[in-house]
């Protein structure tokens, strides 16, 4: 019937009652009517047809309505997102009509399309995407009052000292909501107290709250645990190749506790490297459909914060067992790979195995041999393993640049924090030659993985990486050319060996770095796929992530899946059913909870900026203009702290140019461009709002 209902409304160019569907279907009977009715009401609550005031039907498609997503501001107003229009729709406070951030609308536009500036009205809020806020709680007269945290949401909720969970004055907590009183305030009910605003820890808790990331493991996972033997038996060593007398260590941070990855190497009489590259085996504690294995997709990712990480499994696994902790004996999966002094892959294993690494060596320490020549305590014997490893690493990554691989080279910041949560000095990370190894290391095995099951053709979990959008780049290649920069050849073909070109045309540029950054923003995202589209950024015809299986969902179920395929041999038809439907699932939800995992770090370090620059208001220090908008300009310092300079602050009236993005004064003529590097003094920050603003005191 649906339909049929459908069809009709196409095909009329008019709205029709309900009776004149009832004539056009030659609907007569009771039932059917009544039928007819219900089939209506599912139509206008899936948004496919709309109920006029007028009480007729309109196909949603066929009218000026729309369904999108609101996206508001602090300031009130917002704008729909609508599948299929270039533009969005403005839409003012007076018309919003209830609506706040994120919810699912119908829209009327009131403007004409042909308008540079689309304008409309929300008609009714179709679905409420979020319903719980974290926000802080203060009382007056016996009822609650939350200021929510997430300052797009303009509204504020009225709690009943019932439904307040015992909280008090400067509690943050999480609210659902509940009816609307007016277009900006609610009821609602406290369903958890984060803890009081001023103690240490709640305000990143806060932020960890807004993702739904989960802090605490439930009942049944915490009971399995016990089910967990903490050693290797000698049952379990049978089967698995024995490699605990093979020189087998581990690189990673200073501070590093859940150690994926052990990596070993050999010369071969015929000259060839044989890389080791040796891989916690996750799955075989965490069964498939298992509380911790249920749990562990729920999280899909382990979240490192600037205090703390929020694991994927317990810390009985992460930092126990499944850990390749040095002079233990750890169960993993090896793929050791042949490649000669080209950096060709000659010949490969996967296997189970049984190690025990030697040593937990840092990047810092073998940096300092790598690139110093300073051999640190305890590191004699591993010399030339080291040494030889930096020689296929160089390889590797030639070999890589060949192919057309990109590196944006993008710096990451380092927050520094004292016991109580506070910031004390912020660095930028280092990525020195051990951290590329690693890297090079990783991305090799990831490949031969990936590249295995391919060739096989099974049900897979593929990380990949879409080329760009033709417009992006273009939009791209006309900024960089009202600096200067013009780039001969085709953007409709632009491989990645094009966009490594234009990185190295870019790199000897003194505002690479921001160029850099504003390149890598018009690139897809990696996601997660059950199908191979291969990767962009590594060049690579087909890649996965199998080395992380600690932290990473994608990869246990890579472990999981090399277990039923190679080690058990088990590919019936009902196997491959179920994972080919299971893993559709797994990477738009693993893809889905990296991205909440990389916003909530985010946030938490915008946060933990502005808390630093708190105590530094009226200091001045160098940077580079990062950003230009309508609004002001954005500096980042050499430490990557970023500010905003705000237009209305500037001693002058700005003109922007969108296209070059520049500022221009009208009376002084100065002009501010991307990649200046500048002056400028901290006059305002807000670790409670998240910002921090300069103001220009003079060019460099």
């Amino acid at each position: 019937m649906k339909e049929k209902i459908v069809d009709i409304l196409k095909d009329s160019d008019k709205a029709l009652s309900i009776y004149e569907l009832q004539d056009k279907m030659r609907i007569k009977q009771v039932d059917k009517i009544k039928e007819l009715g219900e089939v209506l009401r599912e139509l206008e609550e899936d948004s496919i047809i709309y109920y006029s005031n007028k009480h007729k039907y309109m196909l949603l498609e066929n009218s000026h309505l729309r369904k999108g997503i609101m996206h508001t501001n602090k300031k009130g107003f917002g704008f729909v997102e609508v599948d299929g229009l270039q533009k969005d729709i403005y839409i003012s406070t007076d018309n919003i009509n209830g609506a706040i951030n994120e919810d699912i609308v119908l829209v009327e536009i009131t403007s004409k399309m042909s308008l540079e500036r689309l304008e409309g009205r929300i008609l009714k809020i179709i679905k409420r995407q979020v319903t719980k806020y974290i926000g802080e709680i203060n009382f007056k007269k016996n009822k609650g009052y939350v200021t929510l945290d997430d300052k797009k949401v303009q509204i504020v909720v009225e709690v009943d000292k019932d439904h307040s969970l015992n909280s008090v004055d400067g509690h943050k907590v999480v609210v659902e909501l509940g009816n609307r009183i007016t277009n900006h305030r609610y009821k609602g009910k406290v369903i958890e107290v984060i803890g009081h605003k001023n103690d240490p820890g709640v305000d990143i808790l806060s932020i960890i709250h807004k993702y739904n990331i989960n802090v605490e493991f439930p009942e049944d996972v915490k009971e399995q645990l016990k089910d967990i033997p903490m050693e290797v038996s000698e049952e379990e060593r049978k089967d698995r190749k024995d490699l605990r007398d093979e020189v087998i260590f581990t690189i990673d941070g200073d501070d590093t506790k859940d150690i994926d990855d052990a990596i070993s190497i050999k010369r071969l009489t015929n000259g060839h490297y044989e890389l080791g590259v040796h891989i916690a085996d996750v799955s075989y504690y965490v069964k498939e459909g298992s509380p911790l294995d249920n749990e562990a997709m729920e999280r899909g990712t382990s979240v490192y914060l600037v205090d703390r990480v929020i694991p994927m499994l317990p810390h009985e696994l992460s930092n126990g067992i499944c850990s390749l902790n040095p002079n233990v004996e750890r169960l993993a999966i090896s793929c050791v790979i042949e490649f000669d002094s080209n950096g060709k892959q000659i010949d490969y294993q996967i296997f189970k195995s049984v190690i025990k690494s030697r040593i937990q060596m840092t990047y810092k320490k073998v940096n300092s041999i790598l690139e110093d020549n300073i051999i640190p305590n305890g590191y004699e014997e591993y010399e030339n393993d080291l040494r030889l490893m930096k020689e296929l690493a160089d390889i590797l990554r030639e070999a890589k640049v060949r192919r057309g691989y990109i590196d944006f080279d993008v710096d990451e910041a380092k927050i520094l924090v004292d016991e109580e949560c506070h910031p004390t000095e912020i660095i930028v990370r280092p990525r020195g030659v051990g951290e590329m190894l690693i890297e090079d290391f990783m991305i090799a095995a990831n490949e031969c993985v990936a590249t295995h099951i391919y060739f096989m053709n099974l049900p897979f979990i593929y990380r990949i990486h879409e080329m760009p959008k033709e417009e992006k780049i273009r939009s791209y290649l006309s900024f960089i050319g009202t600096l200067g920069y013009h780039i001969p050849g085709d953007i409709k073909d632009f491989k990645p060996k094009s966009m490594q070109k234009l990185i190295e045309y870019l790199s000897d540029k003194e505002e690479f770095k921001i160029l850099s950054t504003l390149l890598l923003r018009s690139m897809q995202k990696a996601i997660y796929k059950s199908e191979n589209l291969g990767h962009y950024g590594l060049a690579s015809q087909c890649y996965t992530h199998f080395t992380s299986p600690i932290r990473r969902y994608p990869d246990t179920t890579v472990h999981r899946l090399l277990h039923t395929y190679l080690f058990e041999k088990n590919m019936s038809t009902n196997t491959l059913k179920h994972w080919e439907e299971k893993l559709i699932y797994i990477a738009e939800h693993s893809s889905s909870r990296e991205k909440a995992s990389v916003d909530c770090e985010r946030e938490v370090e915008d946060m933990k900026m502005a808390e630093y620059m708190e105590s530094h208001i009226g200091e001045e220090y160098e940077g580079m203009i990062s950003s230009v908008t309508n609004f002001g300009m954005f500096i980042e310092l050499d430490n990557l702290i970023e500010g905003l300079v705000p237009m209305k602050d500037m001693n002058d009236f700005f003109h922007y140019d969108e296209e070059s993005m520049t500022l221009t004064g009208e009376r002084s003529h100065i002009k501010y461009r991307i990649g200046e590097r500048v002056i400028v003094k901290v006059v305002r920050a807000s670790k409670e709002e998240k910002i921090i603003d300069f103001e220009v005191v003079k060019k460099v």
